[in-house]
């Protein structure tokens, strides 16, 4: 493949990002010049991303929202203020703000900056950036592993522009020289609300590691959950209602940065004598994470089917669980019965809001470890075979390949 130089738009820190830097570090391999042009907002990630770029084979070039790094406080100030303004702006105004999706002026006038024979834009703000950059006959690929427009829970989207998101959206589906996503079904649900071009799918898979569990499951055996967040509508609410009334002993583990006191509002769910049966763990960066859940033997995969993008889309907590050799628990969305669909042996799919036969589900998978031992067994046998990056890595460069013969 020849050389080409591939300009990345993400919007936030890399280590938030893993989609955006496996992409990267892939095109960097095979001997692209790549740029990764990203926002500054995050101060305790900088050290996470520091150590991402540390042999890293592409560069970051960024948009400071911090004081303290490359722009001036003046311009930090201007920045932050404009964007509170557009998200503090009447909803039928924000339809017309890019703004309201992030610092998308500033990514803009940066990418018109720099240099390349292709983009890729993630997110939101930088979809709206790849939409001016078409204009601009610059050649333009699109990657989507939410469907934003579709996303979120009833009260956080009432504050949306989802006009503005949807008309984002749907120029990059007809316009861009291809995009991508996570799942058939998301793929074939964007496509029909919005036509064009049918995405292409590339998992959110990951490198298989090294190091997957091994051994019997742990006494007791432990659930484990991770996210950037831990807080309200993910789904954790409807596990503990079940996993109270459950017989057999086991443990949980959470994984996040504690949103206000939801952490106690949580454990206030639970029976007294089950609370000391719960722990909290802080975030980790990136390498160290793969090894703290192989700590643990059940990972919790709680998506809310009522989000259309949660019901969808397949997220990296399904694939991660694979990787490690974790038996799953998933709720049932379309994008996690996609996965289990190859290895219905590797998890239980679950409807959360039955909390009785919940229960009775987490009840069953704690009674037999050798069983259990056989669902984790299963669980690393699908990750090789099928959800790692190993198997995404052809296809992506693939499509790169396509993307750069392809005329603006």
């Amino acid at each position: 493949m020849p050389a080409a130089r591939i300009l990345i738009i993400s919007n936030g820190p890399l280590c938030r990002n893993p989609r955006v830097v496996k992409e990267a570090a892939t095109l960097g391999h095979v001997g692209h010049d790549v740029t990764v042009l990203t926002v500054r907002n995050h101060g305790p990630s900088e050290k996470h991303d520091l150590e991402l770029l540390r042999n890293a084979p592409y560069r970051r070039e960024t948009v400071d929202m911090l004081p303290g790094f490359n722009a001036s406080r003046w311009t930090v100030f201007i920045r932050r203020l404009s964007l509170w303004a557009c998200r503090k702006a009447p909803r039928p105004l924000k339809n017309h703000l890019a703004g309201a999706l992030g610092p998308s002026g500033p990514l803009l006038r940066h990418a018109r900056r720099l240099r390349s024979d292709l983009v890729i834009v993630h997110n939101e703000a930088p979809h709206w950036v790849g939409t001016q950059l078409i204009k601009d006959g610059r050649r333009v690929c699109a990657d989507f592993e939410d469907w934003h427009s579709e996303d979120l829970l009833p009260d956080d989207r009432a504050r949306r522009p989802l006009g503005l998101i949807r008309a984002v959206e749907r120029t990059l589906l007809h316009h861009a020289v291809h995009t991508t996503t996570t799942s058939h079904a998301l793929a074939e649900a964007i496509h029909k609300s919005h036509g064009g071009r049918r995405p292409h799918v590339i998992g959110n898979s990951f490198p298989l590691q090294s190091d997957p569990r091994n051994g019997p499951p742990g006494q007791p055996p432990t659930f484990f959950w991770f996210s950037q967040t831990l807080g309200p509508g993910r789904g954790l609410e409807h596990f503990f209602a079940a996993w109270k009334l459950t017989r057999h002993p086991s443990r949980v583990v959470l994984l996040g940065e504690v949103h206000g006191d939801y952490a106690q509002r949580l454990l206030a769910r639970l029976p007294a004598e089950r609370r000391h049966d719960v722990s909290f763990l802080p975030l980790v960066s990136p390498a160290e994470l793969p090894v703290v859940i192989t700590r643990h033997d059940i990972g919790l995969a709680l998506e809310q089917a009522f989000i259309a993008n949660r019901n969808l889309t397949i997220t990296n907590k399904i694939i991660q669980y694979l990787n490690a050799g974790l038996a799953v628990v998933a709720s049932d969305t379309s994008g996690q019965r996609e996965v289990l669909a190859h290895a219905p042996n590797a998890g239980i799919i679950v409807e959360t809001h039955e909390t009785a036969r919940f229960a009775a589900a987490l009840d069953a998978l704690l009674a037999e470890p050798e069983a259990l031992r056989q669902r984790q067994r299963s669980a690393r046998q699908l990750a090789e075979e099928t959800y790692c990056w190993e198997r995404e890595t052809p296809r992506l460069t693939e499509l790169v390949t396509r993307a750069l013969a392809t005329p603006a």
